[in-house]
Order: structure tokens, then sequence, then C-alpha cells
């Protein structure tokens, strides 16, 4: 019952935002091409399942391969970052400082790359979901307890155990944060991708049905894409109270 309390108001926002879209293109006559019915969006999903299916397939697959080469290199940089003062000076103001350029300016040269293969949407992917996973493990390293760290050393601990039993569990929930915003992200980075340059995946997808200036066809894909960003941030949030709770457990 007290989940079902917690996300109540959420549905019932979405009860409410269906039924004033619904009546609100019924009644003003608004033009299918530029706001359609959401009973014409549903439809449109429905009528077709099979294509959306596989691009949902297609967009997910390059979401999930970009977040987890994300994953890598930002821990693996973050631990860099952390065990190197030299890399602390450089590489974290040169990773800020890559924030000042739009991403959107660089992602066709990933596509001169990578051409239109899916390394290319998984380039795309990469640019923006990086990023948040580095920066927030980073800062989540240098989060940790310095009493805890002084114990561990009067205990004998050395810098592999200092690592292993405070700043890494230090840093887990910074990780997570920047992996709840990576996943998110990752959904628009394959899509940006695939609309610079693909033949399928949901980006694609919604790209064709405006050209054909399929209202119906477009907003179907934005939800179906809006989904996919919820149901990656889910997953991470789900991911994260896990292992957060282990470690609490554990300590």
């Amino acid at each position: 019952m007290k989940r079902v309390r917690e996300v109540s108001p959420f549905i019932v926002m979405l009860v409410l935002v269906a039924v004033l879209w619904e009546a609100a293109t019924t009644y003003l006559n608004i033009p299918h091409y530029i706001i359609p019915k959401l009973s014409d969006v549903f439809q449109s999903i429905w009528d077709n399942r099979g294509l959306l299916t596989k691009h949902v397939g297609v967009t997910l697959g390059e979401s999930l391969l970009g977040l987890a080469f994300s994953i890598v290199f930002g821990v693996l940089a973050a631990v860099w970052i952390e065990a190197s003062g030299l890399a602390q000076k450089t590489l974290y103001p040169l990773i800020i400082a890559s924030q000042s350029v739009p991403i959107i300016a660089l992602s066709p040269i990933m596509v001169m790359w990578f051409g239109y293969e899916i390394w290319s949407k998984v380039a795309v992917v990469i640019l923006f979901t990086f990023f948040p996973v580095a920066v927030n493990t980073a800062d989540g390293f240098r989060s940790a307890d310095p009493g805890i760290g002084e114990v561990l050393r009067t205990m004998g601990a050395g810098r592999r155990q200092l690592f292993l039993k405070w700043k890494l569990p230090s840093a887990l929930p910074g990780f997570f944060t920047g992996l709840k915003l990576s996943a998110t992200y990752s959904v628009g980075g394959a899509t940006l991708g695939e609309w610079l340059g693909g033949e399928s995946g949901l980006g694609v997808y919604t790209k064709r049905a405006s050209n054909m200036l399929r209202g119906d066809a477009v907003f179907s894909g934005v939800l179906l894409l809006a989904a996919l960003g919820m149901l990656m941030f889910a997953a991470a949030h789900l991911l994260g109270r896990i292992c957060l709770a282990k470690r609490r457990e554990r300590t």
C-alpha cells in the first residue's frame, strides 16, 4: 500500500494530462499534424506495433551499449583522477571544459569517423553519458570521510585496502547518481545519432513520420522514447537501491 500511495500522484497526473490532451485536440479542432489526438497516437502504436518493436530494440541496444562504455571509461577516469594529483589538475578540468562544447556540434564528427553503422550512435551516446558518470564518481571519491581513512591506516590498511574499504564504498552514491542521469541521457543520445544518420531506431522512425506529416506516428515515437528513458532511469535507480542496501548491511 505504501508504494501505491507513492506512485498514485504520478498516475493521477498522467491520467489528467491524457484527459486534457484528448479533450483539447477534440474540441479545439487542432490539426492532426500539429498535435494529434492521444487516442490516435495509441492507435498508431497498436497498428505499427511490429515495426515499433524493431525500432525500440535498436534504440535500446544502442543506449545500453553506449552506457556500458561510459560506465567503464567514466569509472576508470574517476579512479585515475583520484589516484593521480596530475590527473586531478589536468584531466578533471578537461572533462569539465568539454561540456562547454555543444554535443550536437560534435555528433556529426562521430558520424564522419564511424560511418552510419551502430558505432556512430554508440559514440554519440558516450558523448551524452560519460560526463555524469565520471564527474559524480570522482566527486564521490573526494567525499570519503577522512576520519575513516585515518582509522584504517592505524589498523595497517594498505593502499589497495583503503581504496576497496574506504574510497570505493564512499563513491557508490555519487556513481549511482551519475548512472541515473546517464541512463536517461543515453536514449536522447541514441536518438540524435539516428537522426544524423541511421536506417533504424525510434529516431529514424520519428524523422520519417515527420517528413510525411504523420503527427500520430511522430508522437507515438516520442511517447515510446519517453517511456524508454523512464525505464532506463528506473532500472538504474533500482540497481542503486539494491547495491547501496547491501553496502549498508555489510557496514
